[in-house]
């Protein structure tokens, strides 16, 4: 068992929790991935007509993933947060006041953030080149925290006091995007960097009074931030950009068609 005290179990704790964060990551593809097929299709007719062996191996992955998880769950110390309790029933004022909160946040943490930030470098840029119009990549800041993270927003109290439950650590998330800025708590990836690009391209095509909405209704409407339309599209487009097939698409095409399909 690893002690803090060891420095050599200390390197490996840290290796550790880097390990669990591309885990968590790739886990939330696959969650989106699923909530997706939720979504858009029974469940009776996934049985019958979805393809059988790879019905077969989702399954039996999603059984092994669930047991190993659970196992790790009942060994973690305190209480366990109740991650299955249902978003309160807010009255339409209140949905109003919640999204003019995340719209001044939003608006406050850019004009924070996007002074300290940097263009994009050369080897970045390039790689994100073949997915986002160069207008959108020549507006782009990107900015890394170097050991801070963070802070959840203030508001978060009062969402607390209303009885919203699975507000999203701010600190445990790899970036934020502040319209035109991501902020990064940890080292910027190409991946992390890409999923927070494709919500540069939905704040810019939806408008970022529309965007907010949109994230707070759904939001309130699945309970979890992972399940609201404009993150399952992307984490899906951050999964497919991850291939290693590295099949080129535009982000803001993606974008604007789910937008015309009315898919957010």
């Amino acid at each position: 068992m690893f002690s803090w005290e060891n420095p050599d179990d200390r390197v490996a704790i840290v290796q550790m929790n880097a390990e669990l964060r591309h885990a968590q990551l790739e886990l939330l593809s696959a969650q989106c991935a699923t909530h997706q097929l939720r979504l858009r299709f029974k469940t009776e007719d996934l049985a019958r007509f979805g393809q059988r062996d790879v019905l077969q191996k989702a399954i039996a992955a999603a059984s092994g993933l669930h047991e190993y998880y659970a196992s790790i769950e009942k060994q973690m110390p305190g209480p366990a947060a109740d991650a299955t309790a249902a978003s309160p029933i807010l009255s339409p004022e209140q949905i109003v006041k919640a999204c003019a909160c995340v719209l001044a946040y939003v608006r406050e943490r850019r004009e924070r953030y996007f002074p300290l930030g940097a263009p994009l470098d050369r080897r970045l840029r390039a790689s994100m080149q073949p997915f986002f119009s160069p207008g959108l990549l020549d507006r782009i800041r990107v900015l890394e925290l170097d050991g801070a993270r963070l802070p959840n927003p203030p508001f978060y109290s009062d969402a607390q006091a209303l009885g919203l439950v699975n507000l999203p650590p701010l600190a445990h998330m790899a970036s934020l995007t502040f319209i035109d800025v991501v902020v990064f708590n940890d080292q910027i990836t190409e991946r992390t960097l890409f999923h927070g690009l494709v919500h540069v391209a939905q704040m810019q095509i939806l408008g970022l009074e529309r965007y907010t909405e949109l994230y707070v209704r759904g939001f309130l409407r699945t309970g979890s931030h992972v399940t609201v339309p404009i993150e399952t599209h992307a984490f899906a487009l951050d999964s497919r950009f991850a291939r290693k097939s590295r099949d080129c698409f535009q982000v803001e095409e993606q974008v604007s068609l789910w937008q015309r399909e009315g898919r957010y």
